[in-house]
């Protein structure tokens, strides 16, 4: 696989993941929804300071950490895809890997920039491209969300169900974007797909020396 393709799938997954987020912050109060597929498949307007899913990770401090994190693998996923690249490796783990990292270099986008052009948004307010008074500073940008399938939802965990018992239950809670849903996408593959990717050739070439168990000697005779 050739590297300009495997830039070319890193270039379309960041490029269509930023248009979903300038969209959504641009045209969508914080909080607000919007079906898709009725209720099953909603944009959901959400921002988060964490990582994927909406988790959180220690505050500001944490922020900035996890910023940073990403900002060290995005560096270390350049030398890395261009390294696999070069020794030919399976085009589907590479494809795999490209993924991964078109996920992670999207939501450092977010995390780096968002704060300086754009808005704070809230439920009254929708955000506004290169303001006069950004949000936030450098490295504290917050992750635009907005993908969720609520596919089961308004149910219970029964009674008899440790800890959950009773309590609300919904398949699928969380709320992500593509970034994310490349990522996963990726790590998934690769961990279905392992024993393909990472299978080495033992068809012998020609040429190659092959050994075997006889033994040569003098008192040794060719019929």
């Amino acid at each position: 696989m050739k590297l300009r393709n495997t830039a070319l799938i890193i270039f379309l997954v960041v490029l269509a993941d930023q248009a979903l987020k300038f969209y959504i912050k641009t045209n969508f109060y914080l909080g607000q929804s919007h079906n898709v597929l009725g209720k099953s498949f909603q944009l959901y307007f959400v921002e988060n300071e964490g990582m994927a899913y909406g988790w959180k990770f220690g505050g500001q401090a944490g922020k900035m950490l996890l910023t940073l994190f990403r900002l060290g693998a995005v560096i270390f996923g350049v030398w890395y895809l261009i390294n696999i690249t070069k020794k030919k490796y399976n085009r589907g783990f590479i494809v795999c890997a490209a993924l991964i990292f078109a996920g992670a270099l999207g939501n450092l986008i977010d995390s780096m920039f968002y704060g300086m052009i754009f808005e704070e948004s809230n439920a009254y307010h929708i955000a506004t491209l290169f303001p006069k008074h950004s949000y936030a500073g450098f490295l504290h940008g917050k992750v635009v969300d907005m993908l969720y399938f609520p596919i089961i939802r308004d149910t219970h965990f029964p009674k008899w169900v440790p800890v959950w018992g009773g309590e609300d239950f919904e398949f699928f809670r969380p709320i992500f974007n593509l970034a994310d849903a490349s990522i996963s996408t990726g790590v998934i593959a690769i961990l279905v797909f392992q024993k393909r990717f990472f299978q080495h050739n033992s068809v012998t070439e020609p040429g190659d020396t092959v050994e075997t168990g006889a033994i040569v000697n003098d008192d040794v005779q060719i019929q």
